[in-house]
């Protein structure tokens, strides 16, 4: 079957294709019966886009030449006014554009969002770990509270202990002011012993004076007698 396609040609990344008439069990770049126009879809400022000789084409088709879709599309397009032609063209830019803004404006939406759940997700990790170290903390909090009552309890248990002790040297107080009081009247005691003592040696002393004064009467009397004795010898 005879059919009209397109046949690509150009560069790479810069494609250019003719309308030819081939064998459809030919390769698409393959050989083919006759050319019939050619479509540049990179044309650029007053570059020919299109050129399609539209009796070829209605010859062939007459002759049971079957046309691809996109040769299809691209007749209509060479069947249209200057006019309608620019028109066309201007909507297709402008619905292309509108795609392209709807992609960019799809993308940045997905990228927010990315950012947002990125932010969620970095938030709710934080939060996460807070709460970890706050549980952390608190056995923490309740060991140490623990320790200081352990602490208080030893401190009250230790006066509690010492409280006695303090009675008891509060008791040995009184005890130790008798003894105090005791202390003078052992020494007055004492000092009344030994007043005592010096009486008692004093006594003795007293007694041998008393002794000598009889002694020395008795002297005194004998030197009398004597001086007595010589005066009457002598008379």
């Amino acid at each position: 079957m005879v059919i009209i396609r397109l046949a690509r040609s150009g560069a790479k990344k810069n494609p250019y294709y003719f309308i030819t008439v081939a064998d459809e069990r030919r390769p698409r770049d393959g050989s083919f019966i006759e050319r019939l126009g050619f479509f540049n879809p990179s044309a650029r400022g007053q570059e020919e886009r299109l050129r399609v000789d539209l009796d070829k084409v209605n010859e062939w088709v007459s002759k049971g030449a079957q046309l691809s879709d996109r040769v299809q599309y691209l007749v209509n397009e060479a069947m249209l006014s200057p006019e309608d032609l620019k028109a066309k063209m201007d909507a297709k830019k402008a619905k292309a554009d509108a795609k392209k803004a709807a992609i960019e404006a799809k993308l940045a939406k997905e990228a927010a969002e990315k950012v947002a759940a990125e932010a969620a997700e970095k938030e709710a990790e934080e939060k996460a770990a807070a709460e970890e170290a706050a549980a952390q903390e608190a056995p923490a909090e309740e060991v140490a509270t623990e320790e200081v009552v352990a602490e208080e309890v030893a401190t009250e248990e230790v006066v509690a202990e010492e409280a006695p002790a303090e009675e008891v040297v509060a008791e040995e107080a009184p005890a130790e002011e008798v003894v105090a009081e005791e202390a003078p009247a052992e020494e007055v005691a004492t000092e009344e012993v030994v007043a005592e003592e010096v009486v008692a040696e004093e006594a003795p002393a007293e007694e041998v004076v008393a002794e000598e004064a009889p002694a020395e009467e008795v002297a005194t009397e004998e030197e009398s007698e004597e001086k007595d004795s010589s005066d009457d010898e002598n008379k």
